[in-house]
């Protein structure tokens, strides 16, 4: 684990008793974010094809963006597993993994909400 995921990530808004949820939902609420979480919580360290393969309808463009994203917030990591051929593989920092019960929760939201999309 990185020693930037030890630190605690600052909010964007100062004051307000909301602020939390705000800053959480902007860093975790991007379309692709919390399906890149879900996948590797379901499927453990995966390399970035078995990602895009699992995280259906992504381009290798967003899933590389969202990635470093994640990254950058000490929620994923990228180790390199070897140089010849190059391959790298994703996991979930501690501080990623501890996004397992609200990744859960929304599931079981949607679940409970939510009616399957029609059949074109």
């Amino acid at each position: 684990m990185n020693s930037d995921t030890d630190e605690p990530l600052s909010v964007w808004c100062a004051g307000e008793e909301w602020c939390p949820i705000t800053t959480t939902a902007t860093l975790i609420g991007k379309k692709w974010h919390p399906v890149i979480v879900h996948r590797l919580l379901q499927n453990g360290p995966s390399g970035f094809n078995e990602l895009k393969e699992n995280v259906d309808g992504i381009s290798s463009k967003v899933l590389s963006d969202s990635l470093d994203d994640l990254g950058e917030h000490g929620i994923v990591d990228r180790a390199v597993i070897s140089e010849q051929p190059f391959r790298v593989q994703y996991s979930l920092t501690d501080r990623g993994a501890s996004l397992e019960p609200v990744i859960e929760e929304m599931a079981a939201w949607g679940k409970e909400h939510l009616r399957p999309a029609e059949e074109p």
